[in-house]
């Protein structure tokens, strides 16, 4: 008996085969989109050699047809290859574990945003050997005063910090009155001002929980890749000095690689015919500029003179001796400068290397710059004899321009302006009482005895002014 087929079951089996080469269809194009590298190049250049046939063809140059036909045998044996290579690639994912295919994505990843920062990697540095400094935690007081006092000094930073956490973290500043957090302009838009600058503190008063939590905020938050204008002089003493004070103190990298971070985007600032820096610094762009109000654009002598300790550091931790370098000269200029009197005006213009307006003070302007002569000498071990010489000759030309006493007793340290004096002290002066003790012990000619006095007098006198202003103000208030 002949059996026949019906029309409904040929279709079906029709419209199966046909499913099956579309699907092959769509497997072919997705494989091609996937795993050919370089598609891009490859249909250009495919576009290209089948123009140039077609260009050939119409001229009659048989030749160059010929080329041009070598030339597309040579790319789809390149393109055998990458195809190849690229399952072999494929292929060897493909047997590794899980674990290690994220951390292979990941470390793409760092790569792609090492480099969209800067490309350099700060996990290279040069292997330092860390010393913990000793004395610096583990100790209780024997004196009951002396411990009363540390506790409540302790007691208030506690106080003071738990309100930042509570209400600005992460912010540069709290506002107190309300209870906000505040991100001054001097920074740009870099953050964590107060985390950075209280680690040392924190560690010191052994408030490890509250450090652990700032190390954690440093390493995940902590970013100078703005595009925005900074004060030198700020972000170093805060910043700068505040990470490698927290790596001293604990030994933990990413404060040296942040630091040694900061201070290379900082560099740029040096960029001056005198090589004495600029004020303000965009660190995206490294170009500078002295703030307007400044005697003629010149740099200012707190600014330009408070660098020297952690530059210093920069270059040891670092290995670079650009850092050094960059503050050496500041003295070099400075050496070659004439002083009125021996003084050092609070002016220098970095273009001409010449001192702006005749104005000297130990306080607002000036006053860190004397600091950091002396610590430069005590910080290398007393090895610093240019700093020690810079401190020690300002310091007396300061007794004997400036320092002078009141009618009522009172010691204080005079502002000189073109040769007149200016017979007040501001409140940024109060630190050189601390100073002047800080250097007695190294003072020339045995002078020690009577630097701690001016000491203890200038200091005196400082807390006068509160306390006088204190009964002022009740005076006023009745």
């Amino acid at each position: 008996r002949e059996i026949s087929a019906s029309p409904t079951s040929f279709r079906l089996t029709e419209k199966f085969v046909l499913l099956l080469v579309f699907s092959a269809f769509i497997t072919l194009c997705f494989g091609a989109i996937f795993f050919l590298p370089d598609s891009s190049k490859l249909l250009s250049g495919v576009f290209f050699h089948s123009s140039a046939v077609e260009t050939n063809t119409r001229t009659g140059t048989d030749s160059d047809s010929n080329v041009a036909v070598g030339t597309d045998e040579k790319i789809l044996t390149k393109i055998r290859k990458d195809h190849e290579k690229a399952l072999v690639e494929a292929k060897d994912t493909l047997q590794k574990r899980p674990d290690e295919i994220k951390q292979d994505i990941q470390d793409e990843k760092d790569k792609v945003l090492k480099e969209g920062k800067g490309g350099k990697d700060y996990n290279n540095l040069p292997v330092i050997e860390y010393v913990r400094p000793p004395g610096a935690t583990g100790h209780e007081p024997s004196d009951p005063e002396t411990k009363e006092r540390r506790t409540k000094i302790k007691e208030m930073m506690t106080f003071a910090w738990d309100s930042y956490k509570r209400y600005a973290w992460g912010s540069n500043e709290l506002r107190p009155v309300s209870k906000q957090g505040h991100s001054s302009n001097l920074f740009g838009s870099i953050k964590g001002a107060t985390i950075v600058d209280a680690l040392d503190t924190l560690y010191i008063m052994e408030m490890f929980e509250d450090f652990d939590m700032a190390t954690e905020w440093v390493e995940k938050n902590l970013d100078f890749n703005v595009n925005a204008e900074v004060s030198v002089f700020e972000v170093n003493i805060r910043f700068v000095g505040g990470l490698l004070s927290a790596y001293y103190l604990s030994g933990k990298e990413v404060f040296r690689r942040k630091a040694i971070e900061l201070g290379e985007k900082l560099l740029p600032a040096f960029k001056t015919p005198t090589g004495i820096p600029w004020a303000l610094l965009n660190l995206k762009s490294g170009i500078g500029r002295n703030w307007p109000w400044a005697s003629g654009g010149s740099s200012i002598l707190a600014e330009y003179g408070t660098l020297h300790l952690e530059f210093m550091q920069l270059s040891k931790l670092s290995g670079n001796p650009a850092f050094a370098e960059k503050v050496m000269n500041i003295r070099k200029v400075l050496n070659r400068l004439d002083k009125p009197q021996g003084l050092y005006p609070n002016y220098l213009n970095p273009n001409s290397g010449q001192w702006g307006q005749h104005h000297v003070s130990v306080g607002g302007l000036g006053d860190s710059f004397y600091e950091y002569l002396l610590k430069a000498w005590l910080m290398s071990d007393k090895t610093d004899e240019e700093g020690k010489k810079l401190y020690y000759e300002a310091l007396q030309a300061i007794e004997t321009s400036l320092i002078r006493k009141s009618s009522s007793g009172l010691m204080y340290i005079a502002e000189w302006k073109g040769g007149l004096l200016e017979h007040k002290m501001g409140h940024l002066t109060c630190f050189a009482g601390g100073m002047i003790a800080l250097g007695a012990d190294g003072a020339p000619e045995d002078k020690t005895g009577h630097q701690m006095e001016q000491a203890s007098e200038i200091a005196r006198t400082c807390h006068e002014s509160y306390a006088r202003t204190s009964e002022y103000s009740k005076l006023v208030q009745k």
